[in-house]
């Protein structure tokens, strides 16, 4: 999920402090960016959140 990096750095953040926001480490934010291991459901209004944007957003950069 490429996408998640882009918005990621776009909201200014770090893996690290990305991570400590969405209470996960490091190593979980850099698989779910390289496309290893894709975020639990549960958590996209999490990520939406942090990230700046909509849960439909994470789907739009998805399929952009």
């Amino acid at each position: 999920m490429n996408e998640i990096k882009e918005l990621r750095k776009k909201a200014g953040l770090t893996q690290v402090t990305f991570a400590e926001a969405m209470g996960v480490t490091q190593s979980t934010i850099s698989q779910w960016e390289s496309g290893r291991v894709c975020p639990e459901t549960a958590k996209l209004p999490k990520l939406a959140e942090v990230l700046g944007c909509s849960v439909a957003d994470l789907f739009a950069q998805a399929q952009a």
